[in-house]
């Protein structure tokens, strides 16, 4: 500044030279320390503001530190959540599979069990024969030793040579032998089938003991009480509309006909007589009967109705104990409430099938669990709409194996009637406790007039073949007797008309249970002394 000073001092002398100099140079000095306070000011302001950027940076950086320790917290929870619902579903697949195998292990429990029970009886019955094999053998020889010394004694006192010897020994021995080892046979197998039938009484004996059924339930047609006669032309309504509109919705028929104040509900579908019944109910409750009221009543009764068949086939499945059946085959199973086979209730024959099942299972050492599941459904064909083709055991069978049943179960539905071959023991079971079902006192019934049309029938198809004279079906149906002529008809013919009957019995007639046939051929001959 001084130099600057020093510079231009003389410039300014040369404008101003009557001027004092001494006035500049203080103004200098003043200059130069304003510019020094100016420069010091500057500095503190510019070292404040560095200062306050410092510790704004420094709130910036702790600010930006926390937000990330806090994005990292929630992403290690998250991560966290994740890995526990991940654990939580591999566990529920190794719980899942671990019921899976638990399942096949009990399955190949079974059949180990069952087809050690079998190696048991088999060996059994190997060793019975090799006995009975070693006692013929003995007798073999036996006779074979007495032929021989029979033929030394014949060479030596006749006059017969060898060859015709031999001839007649040969003939005389074949026919003693052949009558005895037909008799030895014939205890043999007597003895066998006495053992077997033995062994399966007592566990039938023991089962039937054991269940406690119900008497069957009696069919009548399903009848509609109205309060009085007027109530019929309101279901009838203007021009018919009223009925048609309700024989549409149902798919059933009304028949209204003279009787007082009733109408008759007609179906060969008992499922929609059912609902028909109960939206006829409530109309003719209400009073109220036009077609959109008949609407609204079918759609109410046919729901209310699902309820009623799903709580009736828990309920059976709750009573027989089984778990894990799928809700359509237990709906299904509710629908068997209003089946029934010669007035017994199919819903009721299919658990007590189930019961005996579980029962025959416990005596011969099979699971139970098995065998009333295949007890229960073995029928469950019965209620399949009829849009399927054919019998009922396939159709069952072909049901319960969509829906998730084994094999087991499969097997034993489709072979309840032995229209496929049975492939397990539990199949055997189901045959055995149907049929059980079936035959005990009071499980079946038929109305009087088809019951003498059966027996008519019965005796007229045996009265059919030649050589007939007479045909009685006795113990309600399930024996007809029949006697032939003995001049026309022999021994083998007799036979053959037995045979014959039996036959014609299965193609062309329809009865519970089983009909014994028993042929009778006999002559007299009568004198009296005088």
């Amino acid at each position: 500044m001084a130099a600057y000073l020093d510079k231009h001092l003389p410039v300014l002398a040369q404008f101003a030279p009557s001027a004092d100099l001494s006035h500049y140079w203080l103004w200098a000095a003043e200059l130069l320390v304003g510019a020094a306070l100016g420069f010091v000011a500057v500095w503190l302001a510019t070292q404040s503001i560095r200062r306050a950027v410092r510790e704004q940076a420094a709130e910036l950086i702790e600010v930006a530190r926390r937000q990330a320790q806090v994005a990292a917290e929630e992403e290690r929870q998250r991560s966290d959540k994740q890995i526990q619902e991940r654990r939580s579903e591999v566990n529920r697949e190794l719980d899942r599979r671990e019921i899976e195998m638990d399942l096949r292990l009990r399955e190949i429990r079974s059949h180990e069990e069952s087809i050690a029970l079998l190696d048991h009886q088999l060996e059994q019955r190997g060793e019975r024969l090799a006995r009975e094999e070693s006692a013929v053998r003995q007798a073999r020889d036996a006779i074979r030793a007495l032929s021989k010394s029979l033929r030394k004694r014949l060479e030596g006192v006749s006059q017969m040579d060898a060859e015709e010897i031999k001839r007649a020994l040969r003939e005389e021995v074949q026919f003693e032998c052949q009558d005895e080892l037909r008799a030895l046979r014939r205890q043999i197998l007597e003895r066998s089938e006495q053992d077997l039938q033995s062994e399966a009484k007592r566990i039938l004996v023991t089962t039937m003991q054991r269940m406690s059924s119900r008497p069957n339930n009696d069919i009548t047609a399903t009848i509609v009480t109205l309060p009085n006669e007027e109530m019929k032309g309101r279901i009838i309504g203007r021009e018919g509309r009223n009925i048609k509109a309700f024989e549409a919705s149902t798919g059933v028929t009304l028949l209204i006909d003279e009787s007082p104040q009733m109408v008759l509900i007609s179906s060969f579908d008992p499922v929609r007589r059912e609902v028909a019944r109960a939206a006829l109910d409530v109309l003719v409750k209400d009073g109220r009967i036009h077609p959109a009221s008949i609407e609204e009543a079918v759609k109410n009764a046919s729901a209310e109705l699902d309820i009623n068949l799903q709580r009736d086939g828990e309920d059976a499945v709750r009573r027989l104990g089984i778990n894990g059946l799928r809700p359509e085959i237990i709906a299904l199973l509710g629908k068997l409430k209003f089946r029934f086979s010669y007035s017994q209730n199919v819903l009721d024959h299919s658990v007590e099938v189930g019961f005996l099942c579980s029962l025959m299972a416990s005596e011969l050492g099979l699971d139970p669990n098995v065998a009333k599941r295949a007890g229960l459904l073995h029928d469950i064909g019965k209620a399949v709409e009829g849009d399927y083709e054919g019998s009922h055991a396939t159709i069952g069978a072909d049901f319960v194996k969509r829906h998730g049943e084994t094999a087991i179960v499969v097997n034993a539905v489709a072979a309840h009637h032995e229209e496929v071959k049975p492939e397990t023991v539990y199949a055997g079971l189901v045959i055995l406790a149907d049929t059980i079902s079936a035959v005990r006192p009071g499980a079946r019934a038929e109305s009087m007039h088809t019951y003498i049309q059966r027996l008519e029938r019965l005796e007229k198809l045996a009265l059919s073949i030649d050589g007939v004279q007479h045909a009685f079906a006795i113990q309600a149906g399930r024996e007809v007797r029949v006697i032939v002529n003995p001049q026309k008809v022999d021994d083998e013919q007799s036979r053959e008309i037995s045979r014959v009957l039996r036959q014609r019995i299965e193609e062309e007639l329809q009865y519970p249970s089983t009909i014994k046939v028993t042929v009778i051929r006999e002559t007299r001959y009568t004198d009296t002394a005088v």
